[in-house]
């Protein structure tokens, strides 16, 4: 299994016996809830589908796997919502076949899918790679396996004695307890690790501080983390170092 970290999404490319692209967190219809609260910005859920489109095309896979929060409002959708999402989601499938692990934003998200498109929240294992948003405890049929998750929306925070020098999207691998999570060992794990990759948010308005994350877990995942084994990446892939070498360099506010 090869990871090809795609920039331009963000995104990433999962190569195994099937190529799969995975992209989360694109929150679409922000903008109309960001209008109600005072901000008003136009909509960018074009180029956002534009970006997805291009990494489409670049990596030619054989599925596009969505991890959740692929709209913003809740409880209800909004007209935004009900405006843009069938024309993007389209979009995607006339490139690839699409598949969904819905996500804590994603109430009613299933009337813009087809039923073989969408699967569980509590995750799926496809070619050996277990997929979920995040904001659930996973099944057990992702143990002993790497999952990659959304939902957390990490971003890297470098700072120097003047202010931030780097603020911008990163993966966070970390090794998991699965005695934390509850599983029991299964047999047929063989006793491999579980793992956890949580890739960044599509969305370029949603960051959330990985260092924030670890010391202030809210999710079941990010509870369970081994911290003083994980890793940081940048989007484009260019390795950071353990996570220990952010820890000097404090947070900043959230997006």
């Amino acid at each position: 299994m090869r990871l090809e970290f795609l920039n331009a999404g963000p995104a990433l490319l999962v190569e195994g016996d099937v190529r799969v692209l995975v992209a989360g967190d694109l929150h679409l219809g922000i903008e109309s809830d960001l209008s109600r609260h005072g901000l008003h910005i136009r909509s960018r859920s074009r180029e956002r589908k534009e970006r997805l489109i291009a990494c489409i095309e670049a990596a030619d896979p054989e599925l596009f796997v969505l991890l959740g929060d692929v709209k913003h409002n809740v409880p209800l959708t909004s007209r935004q919502e009900y405006r843009e999402l069938p024309a993007i989601l389209d979009a995607f499938r006339s490139k690839v076949p699409l598949r969904l692990l819905p996500g804590n934003h994603d109430p009613g998200i299933e009337k813009f899918f087809h039923d073989d498109e969408v699967l569980p929240k509590t995750g799926a294992v496809i070619d050996g790679v277990g997929y979920i948003h995040g904001h659930t405890c996973p099944d057990p049929s992702l143990q002993g396996h790497l999952i990659i998750a959304g939902h957390h929306h990490p971003m890297v925070s470098i700072r120097d004695e003047v202010g931030c020098a780097l603020r911008a999207p990163g993966y966070l691998l970390a090794p998991l307890d699965d005695a934390c999570l509850q599983f029991a060992r299964a047999a047929d794990t063989q006793g491999e690790e579980t793992r956890v990759l949580f890739i960044p948010a599509l969305n370029e308005l949603a960051g959330y501080d990985i260092m924030r994350t670890v010391r202030e877990p809210f999710s079941p995942l990010s509870r369970c983390i081994k911290a003083e084994q994980s890793e940081v990446f940048l989007a484009d892939g260019t390795f950071l170092g353990p996570l220990s070498s952010l820890e000097d360099h404090g947070d900043t506010p959230d997006a």
